[in-house]
């Protein structure tokens, strides 16, 4: 075979409905397959045996596998060909076949006697990024992975110079770590020409924002006689129709005690497209970064996240405590500091033990963060002693315990 020297040449294939083959079941041909089957490729898989991953793919009709060697003539009617056997032979063979009929063949056992190659791709937000540099896979791999995380975090510019529809993203920003905000809830900051935040939402990524951003505090847009939230959706709504990109960042998940759903009803009311962005709900992460598992095999088979905004005892409360004190899982208590004491004794009132566990987590996540512990008994005049504030993440179990061990380690 003749060798070409020379710079590779960058293209996109548009292999939709076109014959691709694989030669060889392994673990490169694995890699290699779902991004052959997201292309829309008519696969052809030849090989005596294959990866349970690769045999799974053409159970579910996304290949069709020939339990075969290679022979003379498989790449008849090719666009494209992988060569990825562990035959030196049969490698060497198929690929003269790609040279002799014109198909374009990468061989991932000699790079020299390929005709392609195949870059490190990355996909995000309708952007395919390939890169290659010659001989160096994971240089490769690792400008790849700069290029598409600065793409969804924002920190790469690259303005889409498209018309945008007006419409607004409810954001979840996570529990206050500005690292546990999603890569879409980030991507949709960098893109924002207003975000309307809340006191809760991770403070730390309005710093990172350009000066152009208007960021609005929703606890300070003026309302008068109308109900804050009421304020918030005339906000949002006018942001939107004059034309503008609106964030409506919040804390933990919108739709966990956060009034996304008011919000999302709003909105869509006045004819305003609305994307919907989940976000870690404080309630399951502020445990965990507090080495508290809210379920454990052999101590909690549930776990119950409750609002505590409302006291037991108010007639506006829509909480059964009294079944609440009867379940043996995990209680997760939201907004409950103030209002622990008489919690704490509306549980021990319907039969949960005095003695049962419970872990205080202030401003959990953050640099800030500090656990306190206590039982049913004493959680009210623990919180009081500590100087517990808001917000703070309650949890009520024998799973406490279970993460105390874990929290006490390095």
């Amino acid at each position: 075979m003749q060798s070409h020297d020379g710079p590779a040449y960058p293209v996109g294939l548009r292999l939709a409905g076109r014959r691709v083959v694989v030669l060889g079941g392994g673990q490169v041909a694995q890699r290699r397959l779902p991004a052959l089957v997201s292309a829309g490729a008519d696969i052809v898989l030849v090989s005596p045996s294959v990866t349970p991953s690769v045999e799974a793919m053409a159970a579910a009709g996304e290949v069709r596998w020939e339990r075969r060697p290679y022979r003379d003539g498989d790449l008849d009617g090719a666009w494209y060909a992988l060569i990825a056997t562990t035959d030196a032979a049969a490698n060497a063979a198929a690929s003269a076949e790609a040279e002799s009929r014109r198909v374009w063949c990468v061989r991932s056992d000699d790079a020299e006697a390929a005709t392609a190659w195949t870059p490190a791709t990355g996909r995000t937000d309708g952007v395919t990024v390939a890169v290659l540099t010659g001989r160096d896979p994971r240089r490769s791999a690792a400008v790849r992975d700069a290029v598409i995380a600065g793409l969804r975090d924002g920190t790469l510019v690259a303005p889409q110079h498209r018309t945008r529809t007006a419409g607004v993203a409810l954001v979840g920003g996570g529990p206050g770590d500005p690292d546990l905000i999603t890569v879409r809830g980030r991507r949709l900051l960098a893109e924002a020409d207003v975000v309307i935040a809340d006191r809760l939402g991770p403070r730390d990524l309005l710093d990172e924002l350009p000066p152009h951003v208007e960021v609005i505090d929703a606890a300070k847009i003026p309302y008068g006689r109308a109900m804050a939230q009421e304020a918030i959706n005339a906000a949002l709504i006018e942001h939107a129709r004059a034309g503008k990109a609106v964030v409506r960042l919040k804390g933990g998940d919108p739709y966990v005690f956060g009034r996304g759903m008011e919000e999302a009803e709003a909105l869509t009311e006045a004819g305003i497209a609305v994307t919907v962005v989940p976000g870690i709900s404080s309630s399951i992460s502020v445990p965990g970064a507090a080495g508290i598992p809210v379920t454990h095999r052999g101590v909690a088979h549930e776990f119950t996240v409750v609002s505590g905004h409302v006291a037991p005892d108010d007639p506006r409360s829509l909480v059964d405590w009294s079944a609440l004190a009867r379940l043996r899982g995990t209680l997760v208590l939201l907004m409950a500091v103030e209002r622990i004491g008489a919690i704490a004794e509306t549980l021990i009132a319907g039969g949960r033990g005095a003695d049962t566990l419970v872990a205080v987590v202030q401003e959990g996540t953050t640099a800030a963060q500090r656990r306190v512990d206590a039982t049913l008994a004493t959680v009210a005049a623990t919180v009081l002693a500590e100087g517990i504030r808001p917000p703070a993440v309650i949890v009520v179990g024998d799973v406490v315990g279970v993460g105390r061990a874990v929290a006490g380690r390095g």
